[in-house]
């Protein structure tokens, strides 16, 4: 082909090397490394860099200073808040109004509770003196249940213990067994009547021990229960409220000795001595739901009994802070920590320690127990409101030394919760109008950056549209140096336009000459006759294959792409960047352009059709000087000139196809290399235009044309394989009967004439989901003739006498117009589409294998006709549509017309027609059929072979 001497170039220049890549987005090829991704200017990047890094920094100083002044503020209005709580006392007093209140509460219930005792106490000394049969210790009060219970209802108590226990001395232990015996299941029977226990009589006897006895915690906190052998008055545990007292899973308490438990012991030795009741703290081990031992911590109250002035038994009450806490019923309190101090150890003898207070987090209707600690918070230490509850005014003259005379004290101090619960909502409320004010000015500065940014990136993006244009038309140097000669004479809206228009007279021009170059030009022989036949899309999914293939093998090589045009390829190392192997990386170039070539055409003729694997790569390489450098003005190149140009591009017209041919100037080159293997002199010298005779050489290519396919068109699959195929026969030999999809990077592996049905798979294929597209759509009335008049088709005519025009084609619809648009998203099915490359193959495996009646060419027809279907517009007035403006353009008519194309089916059958149309054809003429008077000529008049086949 004709070579013009200006070029267009689509270079796009990446890295020190300078290689010129185009992107391609191609899936055949070797593993090549993928061309450098294109840069933006360095200007522009760093700009953009600086500025993005100016709005990082200005947020971040921004969003600091919110959150100082946000966090200032709230700090600075707490503390103002807090030191007003202090130092007004308007939220203190209002603390020591609720504090004295519930201590003062605190304190009449317990009084409450000692007078009830002491009431109690006096009635049980009546009861006994009044029984003329009991005397001390053996003594039963009647409804001792019921009488208890109501004294708890009196305290306010939903679980309390009330246990009586007389003292038992030494002369009265022998008879205190039957004693137990024989009175306990009486008041066990009042006692279970009057609470509704469910135990028996029975079982409780079963688990009352008579015998005086104690116990003692093992490691586990478990009872082990030990005979009574000490002298002295026992404290027997005798008749309690309620029932059900025992603990875990130990017998009943009955005939316990109490003076066994020490702090029990201390609270009688301080009793009998001054004959008036005491308190102190116990402890208690009980089960919990999860089935885990749980420590309480309680109040025990030890009321004497007395009668003729001699202390004869106690009433032991235990109190239940918790329960106490809770049913203070005081308006108001909330969040108050209340800390019981006692003057002696809790729970644990008689001495003086520093575990002496119990801790309760309470509020008017509940409590939680914090624990034996001080929990309140020592900030409010000042605040506290303190009272002593419990004080038995003892005078200590007459107690002796080592017995502790109990004082509680109740201490009662606010929280933060409850200091906040008097602080307002002016910090937070300050706060977020700080951080609103902040948030207001940002979002100005934000939509100030906004709309500025928007001025600003048409700006930008022009600039980065130009830098792209001029890096893929020159070299990455020459590129700098057009953007340093801008930039010396910019214009007044700062923006390089090299590629505008221009007088081409200013500065200096940018020209170069280079000395040691190599060019090579690549054209695709029969390509232009393969193009002639095929849709612009197909034209444009080779070249675009094809150059992509090379794209990546002159990266490869550091080879520079100087342009295309059309058909040809142009590329050159030794510029811009010298190579001292040029010549070499331009043959290992082009040896490997033309196996891409040979490979990317073979698996591409399933796609694109017959004849395609037969286009190949003619090339020419010649080494010499260029003068290279930018032509400016309209639409300004990046261009080679000189002698070395015109010989390389004449010393590829006078090649072969699938052959390199090289200039004694090259051969000289790679032989100076040590590679004069690569070449093979031609036989006879060459003459060049211009030039005259020269001696050129061919360089030795990787493969052989004839690699291309090494199977034989009577490999395709007969009749008879198809049908044993349905009857689940092997289909080995059936071409990619298992599978409705062709692998390109096996397409190599194929024969032509599998290639060739894989091509009619994939044309008929389109056509199959039109017609499923089309189902349901308007269809033309039902002729009742029409069936009458098939029946006469077929009796004792030939083929053209049976042809009657009695089909009706479909009119126009929109509804299927936008159902057919869409057919591409249809899939026809796996089992449809292995049925029709199954029937196609059968069909090729009955054309003959003649020059011209083949299937080949019945493969030529079919494309014809396809690429015809698409060009048939028919406009009429009775089709339908009114205009090209009307509800389709002329595209979509061609698809749609009232004439051939109305019918996606008939389509399918016209196309159908030109596969089969020289099916079984001979290859003779028709009257040497006659005139030979074969069968077919007997059977058919006119036409032989056609209407035979």
């Amino acid at each position: 082909m004709s070579k013009a001497s200006s070029y267009t170039s689509d270079w796009s220049a990446s890295g020190s090397n300078s290689t010129g890549m185009s992107q391609h987005d191609s899936s055949i090829g070797g593993d090549y490394p993928e061309p450098a991704e294109y840069t933006s200017p360095v200007v522009a990047n760093r700009e953009e860099k600086a500025v993005t890094r100016a709005k990082f920094f200005f947020f971040f100083v921004l969003l600091l200073a919110v959150c100082g002044a946000a966090t200032a503020t709230y700090v600075l209005l707490e503390d103002q808040e807090r030191n007003d709580f202090r130092a007004a006392r308007c939220s203190a007093t209002q603390f020591a109004g609720i504090g004295s209140e519930v201590s003062t509460v605190a304190g009449q219930k317990i009084d409450q509770v000692y007078s009830a005792l002491k009431a109690y106490s006096v009635f049980i000394s009546s009861e006994a003196e009044a029984d003329s049969n009991s005397s001390w210790p053996f003594v039963t009060i009647p409804d001792y249940s019921l009488k208890s219970e109501r004294i708890a209802e009196l305290l306010g108590l939903e679980s309390p213990e009330i246990v009586m226990c007389p003292i038992v001395n030494e002369e009265d232990r022998e008879q205190w067994p039957s004693f137990v015996l024989e009175s306990a299941p009486v008041w066990y029977q009042e006692s279970i009547e009057n609470e509704g226990n469910k135990r028996t009589v029975e079982e409780l006897m079963n688990m009352t021990i008579p015998y005086l006895h104690y116990y003692e915690a093992d490691e586990n906190n478990r009872g082990v229960l030990f005979n009574l052998t000490r002298s002295g008055p026992v404290l027997a545990n005798w008749q309690a409220y309620p029932i059900d007292d025992f603990i875990i899973d130990f017998p009943t308490l009955r005939s316990l000795d109490m003076l066994s438990f020490p702090e029990a012991a201390d609270q009688f030795q301080l009793t009998n001595l001054t004959l008036r009741p005491s308190i102190g703290f116990i402890q208690i081990y009980r089960p919990n739901e999860a089935g885990e031992i749980d420590r309480i911590v309680d109040s025990q109250i030890v009321q004497p009994i007395i009668e003729d002035g001699k202390l004869v038994g106690v009433i032991l009450l235990k109190l239940p802070w918790l329960e106490f806490f809770e049913n203070l019923n005081i308006d108001g309190l909330t969040d108050t920590i209340a800390v019981l101090r006692s003057s002696c150890n809790i729970g644990m003898g008689s001495s003086v320690t520093d575990k002496n207070e119990l801790s309760f987090f309470i509020d008017s209707s509940s409590a939680v127990f914090l624990g034996q600690l001080d929990a309140h918070n020592p900030k409010y230490g000042d605040l506290v409101v303190s009272r002593v509850v419990v004080d038995d005014d003892v005078g200590m003259a007459e107690i002796p030394e080592g017995v502790c005379v109990p004082k509680l004290t109740l201490d009662l101090y606010p929280t933060e919760e409850f200091e906040a619960s008097f602080r307002t909502s002016k910090p937070k409320l300050y706060t977020v109008v700080v951080v609103a004010i902040f948030a207001f000015t940002s979002l100005v500065f934000v939509l100030y950056d906004y709309f500025v940014g928007r001025r600003q990136s048409k700006f930008v993006a022009r600039i980065m549209r130009q830098d792209q244009i001029v890096s893929n038309v020159f070299p990455a140097a020459i590129r700098d140096r057009l953007y340093d000669d801008e930039q010396k004479g910019s214009k007044e809206d700062g923006l390089f336009d090299p590629l505008g228009g221009g007088d081409g007279a200013g500065g200096a021009p940018l020209a170069d000459l280079f000395l040691e170059t190599t060019v090579v030009f690549a054209d695709i022989a029969g390509f232009t006759a393969w193009s002639s036949a095929r849709e612009p899309a197909q034209v444009f999914i080779l070249l675009e294959t094809i150059y992509g293939e090379f794209d990546k093998r002159a990266y490869r090589h550091n080879v520079f792409k100087v342009e295309t045009v059309g058909d040809c390829y142009v590329a050159v190392a030794g510029l811009p960047e010298p190579d001292k192997d040029h010549a070499l990386a331009v043959c290992r170039f082009a040896r490997d352009c033309v196996k891409a070539t040979n490979d990317t055409t073979l698996k591409l003729e399933v796609a694109l059709g017959p004849d395609t694997s037969e286009l190949e790569l003619r090339v020419g390489i010649h080494s010499g000087q260029v003068t290279a450098g930018v032509l400016r003005g309209e639409r300004s190149r990046f261009q080679l000139f000189g002698d070395t140009m015109n010989t390389a591009a004449r010393m590829e017209s006078t090649s072969s196809r699938s052959r390199i041919q090289v200039s004694q100037v090259t051969a000289d080159l790679l032989v100076a290399s040590g590679y004069s293997t690569w070449i093979a002199p031609r036989e006879n010298k060459t003459f060049v235009k211009g030039k005259g005779e020269m001696q050129t050489y061919w360089l030795k290519t990787k493969a052989a044309r004839g690699s291309k396919s090494s199977k034989s068109k009577n490999e395709i699959p007969s009749l008879d394989q198809t049908v044993a195929l349905s009857d689940g026969s092997d289909s080995t030999n059936i071409v990619n009967a298992d599978d409705n999809s062709v692998d390109l990077d096996d397409a190599g592996a194929m024969t032509k004439t599998e290639r060739l049905v894989e091509w009619n798979v994939e044309v008929l294929s389109p056509l199959l989901q039109q017609i499923v597209a089309s189902r349901g759509g308007d269809v033309a009335p039902i002729d009742k003739s029409l069936s009458k008049q098939e029946a006469t088709i077929g009796k004792g005519k030939t083929v053209l006498e049976e042809f009657v025009p009695i089909i009706p084609l479909k009119r126009f619809d929109a509804a299927e117009l936008s159902k057919r648009q869409k057919a591409s998203l249809i899939d026809i099915g796996e089992e449809a589409k292995t049925q029709l490359r199954n029937y196609l193959s059968n069909v090729a495996s009955m054309y003959r294998d003649n020059p011209f009646h083949n299937f080949e060419h019945a493969s030529h027809v079919t494309a014809s006709v396809k690429k015809l279907l698409t060009r048939i517009v028919d406009v009429d007035d009775g089709n339908g549509l009114k205009s090209p403006s009307d509800e389709v353009d002329l595209v979509d008519m061609a698809g749609h017309s009232y004439g051939i194309t109305s019918d996606p089916l008939t389509q399918f059958s016209v196309v159908f027609s030109a596969i089969i149309h020289d099916m079984d054809h001979p290859g003779v003429p028709n009257a040497q059929l006659v005139k030979e008077n074969t069968r077919s000529a007997q059977i058919f008049k006119k036409s032989v072979a056609e209407q035979n086949s």
